[in-house]
């Protein structure tokens, strides 16, 4: 593991003047931020450093944090666009930018996988890439955890792109795989899509292999809201990808992030990988995140 640094913002700009420290939580990607509080403002410089630790480590990890709605808003606009949730179920009240991930019901009762309207969550995905324009970033906020089995965990894909042989790059470095919201759904049992849905997201064929457009690095672009690759067999399209799924997320190479109450983990849809956990007594214990995402650019 590498080992931690220090970064010291002194910008003159209005907002906190923070020291940055940095420690990475694997070899492979992602790194823990301390000594910033995201409730208040921030300085430039110091939004400056959180962007280069973002690119250079992909998922940044800040615990701690006392973070109002507005607040996460707020700090999560200086990375770019927020961006609406297609499903207007998701939209908040007060902030409708802050989706609320949860397995409450409209009561605000705990209940069980089975009667989720949107198990999702719990496939490995990368948010969004049913989109033309695919989400760049997603953050997610701690609000309630359970006591155990809160984990969730990640997966880099320019690893896996990276550790397959030079002839399999090649060979896929051309496909391009179907996204679509309304297989999404069948592949994790939810409800159907509907037609306002499916006029917002209709299938779109993405790279299989997608260019990083701030690093220039390539990493697999794939997961449950997937199809088919174009121009291939149905079956012989899916012994491919669960193939390099398998590859993508053997046990190695994972992050498993377990939870603390108010903690705030933000990343990089373009080049991760991920899926929650159901290993908690769900039926009796509450979980409660609030899940903002910044607009990105139409993968190349």
């Amino acid at each position: 593991m590498s080992s931690s640094h220090v970064l010291a913002s002194n910008s003159v700009a209005a907002g906190h003047q923070t020291s940055l420290n940095i420690e990475p939580l694997s070899d492979i990607f992602g790194a823990e931020i301390s000594g910033v509080d995201l409730g208040q403002p921030l300085a430039e410089q110091s939004i400056a450093d959180i962007k280069a630790a973002f690119r250079d480590h992909q998922l940044l990890l800040f615990r701690d944090q006392e973070i109002p709605r507005a607040a996460q808003v707020r700090f999560t606009g200086y990375f770019g666009q927020l961006e609406m949730p297609i499903n207007r179920d998701y939209w908040g009240k007060d902030f409708p930018e802050i989706h609320t991930v949860s397995n409450l019901d409209a009561d605000g009762n705990p209940k069980a996988a089975q009667a989720l309207a949107n198990p999702g969550n719990f496939f490995w995905h990368t948010d969004g890439s049913y989109l033309k324009v695919p989400p760049a970033c997603s953050l997610l906020y701690a609000v309630e955890i359970p006591s155990s089995g809160r984990n969730t965990s990640f997966v880099s894909t320019y690893h896996a792109y990276e550790t397959l042989a030079r002839e399999t790059q090649e060979k896929l470095d051309n496909l391009r795989l179907v996204h679509s919201w309304a297989q999404s759904r069948i592949n994790s049992g939810s409800r159907p899509a509907t037609e306002e849905e499916l006029q917002k997201a209709p299938p779109i064929p993405h790279p299989l292999v997608r260019t990083h457009p701030d690093t220039g690095r390539k990493a697999l672009y794939m997961g449950n809201h997937t199809s088919h690759i174009e121009g291939m067999d149905a079956e012989e399209s899916r012994i491919l990808l669960d193939e390099l799924l398998r590859h993508a997320t053997r046990a190695d190479v994972v992050y498993e992030h377990k939870w603390r109450p108010r903690d705030l983990v933000m990343w990089d849809n373009r080049c991760l990988m991920h899926c929650a956990s159901t290993e908690f007594d769900m039926e009796n214990e509450r979980r409660l995140l609030h899940r903002t995402v910044l607009s990105g650019t139409v993968p190349v």
